[in-house]
């Protein structure tokens, strides 16, 4: 499992898919969420926008794992 560390309240899953290099940019998004299976805590989720808190669980594609946290 990949541990993602957040400074701020969330991060969007757009942002996220970017950070972990799985895109090369924003325009690549929303196609990449069509084409790919994201679940987020179990529940199948293709919102770019969505938002992730701290305690939160991505799976892409049953293969990439992450889990946001806060960074102290």
């Amino acid at each position: 499992m990949n541990i993602i560390q957040i400074t701020t309240p969330y991060i969007t899953l757009g942002q996220l898919l970017k950070f972990a290099n799985i895109i090369s940019s924003g325009g690549e998004t929303k196609p990449f969420l069509l084409e790919n299976v994201i679940v987020v805590n179990d529940d199948f989720d293709n919102r770019r926008g969505r938002k992730l808190y701290p305690g939160d669980t991505i799976k892409v594609n049953e293969k990439l794992f992450f889990q946001i946290e806060k960074k102290v």
